[in-house]
């Protein structure tokens, strides 16, 4: 599913112009994007929580070459789903 898929979703659920609903998905988007580069935690109740965790150095192998490399240590973003959402998945 892309952005636009999500506008023409709501679009087609409320009749609502499609440029409102555009900005309002790019400012909720630009929302969640500058929550995650200030490193907080967003909870979206029945959907889930999005955290920034650190990922420690490590040392790993090129597979090609079998030289040993060192991984540095690195942010990533999580993702937990509610428990809501793990019911759908577990539907299918």
């Amino acid at each position: 599913m892309r952005k636009q898929d999500i506008v023409d979703e709501i679009y087609q659920q409320t009749g609502l112009p499609k440029k409102d609903i555009q900005l309002v998905v790019n400012l909720f988007l630009d929302s969640v994007r500058n929550a995650l580069l200030r490193e907080e935690r967003i909870e979206l109740r029945g959907f889930g929580v999005f955290d920034v965790k650190q990922r420690k150095g490590r040392v790993g192998r090129n597979p090609k070459t079998k030289e040993i490399i060192h991984i540095p240590p690195r942010k990533v973003i999580s993702f937990k789903p509610s428990k809501l959402v793990k019911e759908l998945k577990e539907d299918e």
